[in-house]
């Protein structure tokens, strides 16, 4: 099969379309002919030269451990190992997660890490959702604790992340503002939020609003920052990880009325299955700023490496019957 393999850290040439044995299930995986995936922020930096001495170490100090990166599909189940029972030969498939791997024509992945396609979508729509419709449902839902009635800020608004939050927010029934560039601003509306501020224009933590939760899906903005911003009881949601949040959340989490919160947050096949409900249900859509074929990747994480992408960046992978 074809796969693009990541043969070292640096950039996007590293990446290379190879010739590779097809994978074979375990006992509890299924097989998935992959249709669509994607480019996440993920991939590229686990890929770029910068990363430190830790995360090489976990990742691999070379060149990444697992060369195909890839973190999330939509497919078609090819054949099943003997322990897996939800799934069977022919089902329309979305998921995915590390260890990556779905930048090829077929990957492995567990059966609890695999749900069936929302029916309203297309392979390159689904391929979309993994990722970052379940991040922003983690953390809205389990971390921010969103309630009806509350308000939501989220920064990042036109972002991967940042474009579920602001339907996922919209279907808890928050008031909800998105914070982007100029030229995203009617994207974000049409999304659903209530109120958008452009960040080249406005910065709004000086504006005087509060907001109950504050979600930062692109880790601009510190906790110290927001904190004036959010009511009492108010929660800072952040998906970057930085030294400075990590002491914050445990300061916050002894003293005051407001939280700092980052955490990691594996899905589960139920929120696999909340997500296909909610999307056939027309109340969150995938926004797909590219598409590339597999054979042009290398472009695609130039674009995404820009960090100016609007929702996701989607990759097409087309089959040969004799692979």
């Amino acid at each position: 099969m074809k796969a693009v393999i990541c043969t070292g850290y640096g950039p996007p040439e590293v990446l290379q379309l190879q010739e590779v044995p097809k994978p074979v299930p375990k006992d509890n995986e299924v097989l998935i002919k992959v249709h669509a995936t994607t480019v996440t922020p993920m991939d590229w930096r686990l890929r770029q030269p910068g990363m430190n001495i830790i995360a090489r170490m976990i990742a691999g100090l070379i060149k990444p451990k697992n060369p195909i990166l890839g973190t999330e599909f939509a497919g078609e189940i090819e054949s099943a190992g003997k322990d897996v029972k939800r799934f069977k030969e022919g089902d329309q498939v979305y998921g995915g997660a590390p260890p990556f791997g779905a930048h090829a024509e077929y990957v492995c992945m567990p059966e609890n890490k695999v749900g069936i396609k929302p029916l309203n979508m297309t392979f390159e729509e689904a391929a979309g959702v993994t990722f970052a419709g379940t991040t922003a449902l983690k953390y809205l839902r389990e971390k921010g604790h969103i309630q009806e009635g509350q308000k939501v800020l989220v920064n990042g608004a036109s972002g991967g992340v940042g474009t579920f939050a602001v339907q996922l927010a919209k279907y808890f029934g928050t008031d909800v503002t998105g914070v982007c560039s100029t030229s995203n601003l009617e994207m974000v509306k049409s999304i659903g939020a209530d109120m958008v501020i452009d960040y080249t224009k406005e910065d709004f933590t000086k504006t005087g609003e509060t907001y109950d939760i504050i979600f930062d899906a692109v880790g601009k903005r510190s906790f110290s920052q927001c904190k004036s911003s959010l009511n009492r009881g108010g929660i800072y949601l952040n998906t970057v990880a930085t030294i400075p949040l990590l002491l914050q959340m445990l300061w916050t989490a002894k003293i005051g009325d407001k939280k700092a919160v980052f955490a990691l947050l594996p899905f589960t096949p139920e929120d696999l299955v909340f997500l296909k409900d909610v999307i056939e249900a027309g109340k969150v859509k995938t926004v797909i700023d590219r598409t590339y074929p597999l054979s042009d990747i290398t472009e695609a994480h130039r674009y995404v490496e820009t960090g100016h992408k609007k929702g996701n960046v989607v990759i097409t992978v087309e089959h040969n019957d004799k692979t």
